[in-house]
């Protein structure tokens, strides 16, 4: 155990000397203390699976990499070449999330293409498009529940209930039912996610950073 704490830290303080960076920078960079890095460094303790991946992700490394031997100069390599972006990264997941958003309209549009262009076309390709925004709207939810700001999930589930009310009504109104009133299962809908949106969940990896950054100080 101690040979893989005298790695974990020699790599960890390569790092940040090869970033120029302070003790109490790294520290702060991970919402830890410097005595909790500190301790790291001289292998008095060893960083949780969580806090690896945080200092990995810090120093844009596999947290493989934090578990092997390098050297110094090796350290240095890696640290100059992979530079850290947090904003790069954040712009980079807002834009997979919209191409996952476009990749919906696209084949919607191919669907679209391809039943216009049948003989027995009735004129309702149209529909399509309606039904893509439903599906955009889940694709938007699904990317912001792994990637972005879980409070915004609710603005999105909103949204995703009414316009899926409004597919129903004018899909059944080209059918030649006029039910106006299905807007009004919105109504219970719209305000048992206010409700849920009120409910505080504990976040338990916060909880497990703090009780780790109280051992370790």
């Amino acid at each position: 155990m101690k040979d893989i704490n005298s790695t974990i830290a020699k790599n960890i303080s390569d790092l940040r000397n090869a970033k120029g960076l302070t003790q109490a920078e790294l520290a702060e960079g991970l919402n830890y203390s410097d005595k909790a890095v500190s301790k790291w460094e001289r292998a008095e303790s060893i960083p949780n699976i969580a806090t690896l991946e945080d200092i990995a992700a810090f120093f844009n490394v596999p947290i493989e990499y934090l578990l092997r031997d390098h050297t110094a100069e090796e350290n240095a390599d890696i640290a100059n070449a992979l530079e850290y972006d947090p904003s790069r990264i954040h712009t980079n997941r807002k834009i997979i999330t919209m191409m996952a958003i476009v990749s919906v309209w696209l084949i919607a549009t191919f669907i679209y293409v391809v039943l216009h262009s049948l003989p027995e076309s009735m004129g309702l390709e149209w529909l399509i498009f309606l039904y893509a925004i439903p599906v955009s709207l889940i694709v938007w939810l699904v990317f912001n529940s792994i990637w972005f700001s879980s409070r915004l999930n609710f603005l999105i589930i909103s949204l995703l209930m009414w316009t899926a009310l409004a597919v129903i009504y004018v899909s059944l109104r080209v059918a030649g039912l006029n039910l106006w009133y299905v807007f009004f299962l919105g109504i219970p809908g719209q305000i048992l996610i206010l409700l849920w949106a009120g409910i505080k969940i504990p976040d338990k990896y916060n909880i497990k950073k703090i009780y780790d950054r109280r051992k370790n100080k």
